[in-house]
């Protein structure tokens, strides 16, 4: 793992720039924030995602329901068809982390032989089971954005949406779509860190939203709660000075800074729970939990959590036993 950081703005570019095709593997929240900001921005997106949402996006445009803005931007969708991202040179991967290995191997045959792969993922080690997958360039991107599917067709945004992407240039490129778009990109030479850094603000949050299925602002309040919170943060960080990740900035600031930026969201993970949908615990807590276990780290608590909510996915009837 690399340790250190060395952090360096985007270079911005001179006028506006060529559009791009671009395809999203997994047009979720993620996905579709900033798949629709790009297209907004005139480059050429195809979203990839379930039928119902499909449908909508082919009918009426993607509703982008943004803090700034609300309209409706025109752009391909496909249904589940991995073949959609042929002719793509920026391929926006963002399905769950349970799905990098099997939804790589769909888009791998149809990718072409210079696209750029940017996984967009929560967890750490996306990028690195994807290369082998797909045989293309990937980079990783750490994604700080608050939004959800409204329904069909329609993504709301509640806040921020920031991106730190592995240096490389290749991501140089993508940065400059993004930015087109009003995105804002920072690249990171150590992007383990950065990427450490945001799954430890999704281990303080997300089970617990989950469990609770409370918003961040509300989730704060509740008695014992950010004690609990910073449990998790000082497990999360042991792990990670064991495993030699040096992970950037103030944590714990970081981590209070969330519920004051983004108050009204719901966790991802409380999302999937809500829904009845598997989710991500077991490369968030769990791989804290599994990493914890290999460099001789306990972490008691991401081990409740990891384990309470698979309690509440089996009640649900969510198959993560299977």
């Amino acid at each position: 793992m690399q340790t250190g950081k060395a952090m360096q703005p985007a270079e911005k570019t001179a006028g506006k720039p060529t559009p791009m095709q671009i395809a999203v593997m997994g047009a979720g929240a993620v996905g579709c924030y900033y798949g629709g900001m790009l297209a907004r921005a005139g480059h050429a997106v195809t979203l990839i995602g379930r039928p119902r949402h499909v449908e909508a996006v082919r009918r009426d445009g993607l509703l982008l329901d943004t803090q700034a803005f609300s309209e409706r931007v025109p752009m391909a969708a496909a249904d589940s068809a991995p073949e959609a991202v042929s002719g793509a040179k920026l391929v926006l991967f963002c399905v769950k982390s349970t799905d990098t290995e099997s939804a790589g191997a769909q888009i791998a045959p149809y990718l072409d032989p210079d696209a750029f792969v940017l996984s967009m993922q929560n967890g750490v080690d996306n990028a690195v089971r994807l290369r082998p997958v797909v045989q293309r360039e990937v980079g990783a991107a750490v994604v700080y954005v608050a939004t959800e599917m409204a329904g069909p067709g329609h993504v709301r945004h509640h806040g921020r949406g920031e991106l730190v992407i592995e240096h490389s240039p290749a991501a140089g490129q993508a940065a400059a779509a993004f930015e087109s778009a009003g995105v804002p990109v920072t690249f990171s030479a150590d992007v383990t860190g950065e990427l450490w850094a945001k799954l430890i603000l999704n281990c303080a949050y997300n089970a617990v939203s989950a469990i609770a299925q409370l918003p961040y602002g509300r989730l704060v309040q509740g008695e014992g709660v950010p004690a609990v919170m910073r449990d998790v943060v000082d497990e999360c960080l042991a792990v990670a000075r064991a495993a030699g990740v040096v992970v950037p900035g103030d944590t714990w600031e970081a981590v209070q800074r969330i519920a004051r930026t983004m108050p009204a969201q719901f966790s991802s993970t409380a999302q999937d729970v809500a829904r009845g949908r598997r989710s991500e615990i077991d490369h968030l807590n769990g791989y804290v939990v599994r990493t914890g276990e290999a460099v001789g780290v306990a972490t008691p608590v991401n081990r409740v959590l990891q384990v309470m909510v698979g309690l509440v996915e089996r009640r649900g009837g969510t198959e993560r036993f299977g």
